[in-house]
């Protein structure tokens, strides 16, 4: 009932999730990862439908942190050399964002005295207890002053919240099945805050934006990774990393390179680094704009690493149709409101609403918005959906509102800065996702322009046979 994630485990990502999954994957491949253990879906399911958790659940807990207690040379809770945990969701399916996820679990004032004299850092663990107690607090309750209980109430929020409206409607929007359940990876954390040799980051072995070959990414540092997912921090670009940390640089790049041919599609690998040591904490499939996965899919092909139906099955009819989303013909004169990161391109036009709620409750009846926020978060998903566009004041483009918006198609501006939610609030206006802009009033839109690969596709397509061709025929 609890696996623990090593070489030797057989098992799929419908039994221990697409994160564990991951893990497992890149452990095998030599990559350097943090221990973990996995509770499968099928506890997760028999949890929703009887209420409760199976007998000697807690102890079966216990016995999985005792292996990473081995692992680390570390104890959980304990006052000396304490050891934290991480607990993910992880579904069959990517759902980026769409379900819990609870850092720093361990933490009791013990182990906080323990691990502030351990580092010499009572900063460092004073900002580990606040981002620990909101979090808690917020997914969960109160928090207990013990390390069992927190990581029990922790496995069940995150079994709770595959249910979540967020998550129900995610998966509503992209037709994934709602009994699928999720697994919960319960891995040693690693942090990226500790020092200025720490930080954390995501890299694509391919850009998601444009499809080009190249590594592309953001990093922060002295940071855990909810802070870069959240937006609330304006990272760096990847290339900063390798001024600073060139050895670092050089390792992650090759990690990327070789998950890339290992998975046989462009990756989103989340990487953090502690004291200068580079740990990889996921990879998954790239959410991508609809360009970037034709171009993707036209180049691998070429690549050898996809054969013809392979690559024409990568670029779904919905993609296809994404290529013929309108763009800004021209601005002109136009007043430019604001101005942030392409974090999606394409464009929109509408009416600057500031809620998700407000966003969906005026689509509903028939207007077109525009969805601006400081950031976004899962809650805001429904609002995404019924707005034509997004627009965020922090963030940059790994942020959630950038990877949520690419997987949904959807132009998105973010970083635009303090402020902009009540500037543009309540106004028409025009959002360019290409160029990063946001312009005052509703400007015309145009067709997209040619895309280079749709040439490539056009002849696999033909020579597949069976293929619909009538969107990209369309396209010429």
């Amino acid at each position: 009932m609890i696996l623990p994630l090593d070489a030797s485990l057989e098992a799929g990502p419908d039994r221990i999730g697409g994160k564990a999954a991951s893990l497992l994957a890149m452990a095998r491949l030599g990559l350097p990862v943090p221990p973990a253990f996995v509770v499968p879906t099928d506890v997760a399911r028999a949890w929703a439908a009887s209420g409760s958790l199976p007998a000697g659940f807690a102890e079966m807990l216990q016995a999985g942190v005792r292996g990473l207690e081995v692992a680390t040379g570390r104890q959980f809770g304990a006052a000396q050399r304490p050891l934290l945990l991480s607990v993910r969701s992880g579904a069959a399916v990517s759902m980026p964002g769409m379900m819990e996820t609870l850092l720093n679990l361990g933490l009791t004032e013990r182990s906080a005295a323990g691990l502030a004299a351990e580092t010499g850092n009572p900063a460092f663990v004073a900002d580990l207890r606040d981002s620990f107690t909101a979090q808690f607090t917020m997914c969960v309750g109160p928090v207990p002053d013990d390390a069992q209980a927190q990581l029990l109430a922790a496995v069940e929020a995150v079994m709770a919240s595959w249910n979540s409206r967020r998550a129900r409607r995610y998966r509503a929007h992209h037709g994934i099945p709602d009994d699928l359940g999720t697994a919960v990876t319960v891995q040693a954390m690693v942090f990226g805050n500790l020092c200025d040799r720490s930080g954390t980051g995501v890299l694509f072995s391919r850009n998601p934006i444009s499809g080009d070959n190249a590594a592309w990414g953001e990093w922060l540092p002295r940071a855990q990774g909810e802070a870069l997912v959240a937006g609330t921090h304006n990272a760096h670009p990847i290339e900063r990393l390798a001024q600073v940390m060139p050895e670092v640089h050089q390792q992650l790049l090759a990690g990327a390179r070789e998950l890339e041919r290992s998975g046989r599609d462009a990756q989103d690998i989340e990487f953090t680094i502690e004291s200068g040591r580079l740990f990889f904490l996921q990879s998954r499939p790239a959410k991508r704009t609809a360009r970037a996965a034709l171009t993707i899919a036209m180049a691998m092909h070429d690549e050898g690493l996809l054969d013809r139906d392979e690559a024409l099955a990568r670029v779904t009819p919905d993609q296809l149709a994404a290529l013929l989303a309108p763009v800004l013909a021209d601005a002109g004169d136009a007043k430019v409101l604001a101005t942030g990161t392409p974090a999606s391109p394409g464009a929109g036009a509408g009416v600057a609403v500031t809620s998700a709620h407000e966003a969906e409750a005026r689509a509903a009846a028939g207007e077109t918005v525009v969805l601006v926020r400081p950031t976004t978060s899962p809650d805001d998903v429904g609002g995404m959906l019924a707005a034509v566009a997004v627009v965020t004041e922090a963030g940059g483009a790994t942020s959630h509102a950038a990877v949520v918006g690419r997987a949904l198609g959807k132009p998105v501006v973010t970083g635009c800065g303090p402020g902009v939610q009540a500037l543009i609030g309540g106004h028409p206006v025009t959002v360019c996702g290409a160029s990063g802009r946001v312009f005052d009033g509703l400007l015309p839109l145009a067709p997209p322009p040619a895309v280079p690969a749709l040439a490539r596709y056009h002849v696999l397509a033909n020579a597949a046979g069976d293929r619909d061709l009538s969107l990209a025929q369309e396209m010429d």
